[in-house]
């Protein structure tokens, strides 16, 4: 039988104890959450268990509950601040003297999901690794500066997103370039992995875990060289990347030519369908930096299950993508990728 007490149960094999957790992290009860953790180090729990167990899912759970329109972004921040605090909770309470090499640990440049690596970081410290956590959005340039002056064993970079998959080859290649091995991590970088092995990743982990094994039992990787993999892109990607503001601007004029502003226009929506724009683009930009359709019809499909969950019609996506795709009508390999998109949209 599970206990209860004012944490409510103490198992973390007790079904509802995850559902206990997102309602105290999703209610702003930061004490509550914390206690519910220490409670679980006082029973014996490996924090490892706490970290991944629990904390990383229910902070899974947080982003489908945004997605599925259930929680408002205010929300969403306010809960992930608190699971960052129960996190810092667990370390204090589980300090462990370095015993391996050093490792820098950060999410790329543009990148700005930083729980899941922080999690990743505090796994390895778990394990003997010197770490130094950088965060979140850490620039290429800053990266290398950092690995000159610590000589870490390796890097750990994280990609949560894939339009940020140009970027990322960048630091990979930059912190190879200067003879340090990386290991990514995030389904930024696809299935699999499939992508960090063509940006020239010398390892990609699929969670915290089998990083603190490929770390611990294959590592140094072979030395290879660093720019063998170093230039990626065509034209067509350059073309897109160069001239973003130029692709959004001009659907954003078209569009306003063609749906006149009504007496009770919204400039808040506005913005929102030239974020939106803005970030198609990026995705179709990284699809063709790859050469892999699936990075830009992954986000489509993504995207429409956001739009369906806030009431707003499948068209509204389509007439975004052919707005771009009309500008793009010299470039066969985009129209192919935004051809695709379409599908995916209706």
């Amino acid at each position: 039988m599970t206990v209860f007490t004012s944490t409510g149960p103490r198992s973390l094999d007790d079904p509802g104890f995850s559902e206990h957790f997102l309602r105290l992290v999703g209610d702003g009860d930061e004490w509550g959450a914390v206690e519910a953790v220490t409670d679980l180090l006082d029973a014996g729990v490996a924090p490892q268990r706490v970290m991944l167990d629990l904390i990383a899912p229910t902070q899974g759970r947080i982003g489908e509950l945004w997605a599925a329109n259930e929680w408002s972004i205010a929300r969403e921040h306010a809960a992930t601040a608190i699971s960052e605090r129960v996190l810092a909770a667990v370390a204090a309470r589980t300090p462990v003297r370095p015993t391996r090499g050093r490792i820098t640990v950060a999410c790329v440049d543009g990148e700005w999901h930083a729980l899941p690596v922080r999690i990743l970081a505090e796994t390895l410290r778990l394990d003997g690794w010197r770490v130094d956590f950088l965060g979140a959005n850490v620039p290429g340039p800053h990266l290398v500066t950092h690995l000159h002056q610590t000589g870490p064993d390796a890097v750990a970079l994280s990609c949560m997103i894939t339009a940020r998959l140009p970027r990322a080859h960048a630091a990979i290649t930059a912190c190879r370039s200067v003879g340090v091995p990386v290991i990514t991590g995030g389904r930024g970088f696809g299935p699999d992995g499939r992508w960090a092995h063509r940006l020239g990743a010398d390892a990609w982990a699929a969670g915290a875990d089998d990083a603190v094994t490929r770390l611990a039992h294959h590592w140094p990787p072979a030395p290879t060289d660093p720019y063998e993999t170093a230039f990626l892109g065509d034209e067509e990607y350059t073309h897109v990347s160069r001239n973003r503001g130029v692709l959004v601007r001009t659907a954003m004029e078209n569009l306003r030519a063609a749906y006149p502003p009504a007496a009770d226009y919204d400039q808040r929506r506005h913005d929102a369908t030239a974020e939106d724009l803005s970030q198609i683009t990026d995705f179709l930009a990284a699809a063709l930096y790859v050469g892999d359709d699936l990075v830009f019809t992954d986000f489509i499909g993504w995207t429409r299950a956001v739009l369906d969950a806030r009431g707003v019609p499948p068209t509204a996506l389509q007439a975004g993508l052919h707005l771009l795709r009309d500008q793009l009508h010299d470039f066969p390999a985009a129209t192919a990728v935004l051809d695709t998109g379409l599908l995916k949209a209706g």
